[in-house]
């Protein structure tokens, strides 16, 4: 696989001297979907910031494509059209009077023509189905409404990788699960995805490719179930198992009814251990 993305013991201060990174080395791989687990105040969001240059390392560095991010006007407009970032609040990306202009800011900032931006504006919009709210003002839609329309900034962009922040954040269950969709089919379609979140019941759903980060630090990388089965880093991050490995969990403990092959994690998971269990 080809990276990407790369931070080389990235390390971050505030002005009044508050370490919020502590040398975190991290990779990601061009067409992953990738997911950064973590309570608020971990460092999430401030990672991600470096990523396309809105925060600049107090040490270590930031590499797109092997090369490292330098902060001149010209270099830092060709990082942001590489790597896309959604905020986890989207009335902090949704400014203009109408939708479709706000979807065509980022592709008219890269000197595009006039129609070339119109019609990447409208084909973002088609993506993620809000072409019928184009000519709306954007404080007057739903909350799910102007995440999808955040995305579609970054979509008309065309980059190379998209990062949200919390994506889910302050959405009802349906309107998560259609984000989420939303993602996994543009991560199937190609683009390189990675997505910050608290939600240990969302993350084995979409990504089997996990960073934990406590403290500003990556304390562990891997599968959902190299994450989920091991109690330290589940103490360290203050993490419990999502809600149908805590099923099982119940059934091992109480029950007596052990599952050598972990805990499963998602409902497909379940019914394929509970069909194997039923079928013996």
């Amino acid at each position: 696989m080809t990276t990407i993305l790369e931070t080389k013991d990235l390390t971050f201060k505030y002005p009044d001297g508050t370490e919020a990174l502590k040398g975190i080395n991290f990779k990601l791989e061009e067409g992953t979907m990738v997911a950064l687990l973590g309570h608020n105040g971990a460092g999430k969001s401030t990672f991600f910031l470096h990523f396309n240059g809105i925060n600049e390392a107090t040490s270590g560095s930031v590499e797109i494509e092997g090369k490292p991010l330098k902060y001149d006007k010209k270099s830092l407009l060709e990082a942001r059209q590489k790597i896309g970032i959604v905020f986890q609040n989207p009335d902090d990306q949704l400014f203009a009077p109408t939708v479709l202009e706000d979807v065509a800011f980022g592709p008219m900032n890269m000197g595009l023509p006039e129609d070339e931006v119109r019609q990447r504006a409208l084909d973002a919009l088609e993506k993620v189905g809000m072409s019928h709210v184009a000519n709306k003002a954007p404080h007057h839609l739903s909350g799910g409404q102007k995440k999808r329309v955040a995305i579609a900034g970054i979509l008309a962009m065309k980059p190379k990788v998209m990062v949200l922040d919390e994506p889910t954040s302050g959405l009802d269950p349906n309107g998560a699960s259609s984000i989420m969709q939303l993602l996994y089919d543009l991560n199937a379609e190609g683009m390189t995805i990675m997505i910050s979140t608290h939600d240990v019941d969302l993350v084995p759903l979409y990504s089997d490719n996990l960073h934990v980060i406590v403290g500003g630090q990556i304390i562990k990388s891997g599968t959902c179930k190299d994450i989920f089965s091991d109690p330290e880093v589940m103490e360290e991050a203050d993490l419990r198992l999502p809600w149908i490995g805590q099923l099982f969990e119940k059934f091992d403990k109480e029950d007596g009814i052990v599952f050598e092959e972990g805990y499963p994690l998602t409902v497909g998971d379940a019914h394929d251990a509970l069909l194997k269990r039923i079928t013996k």
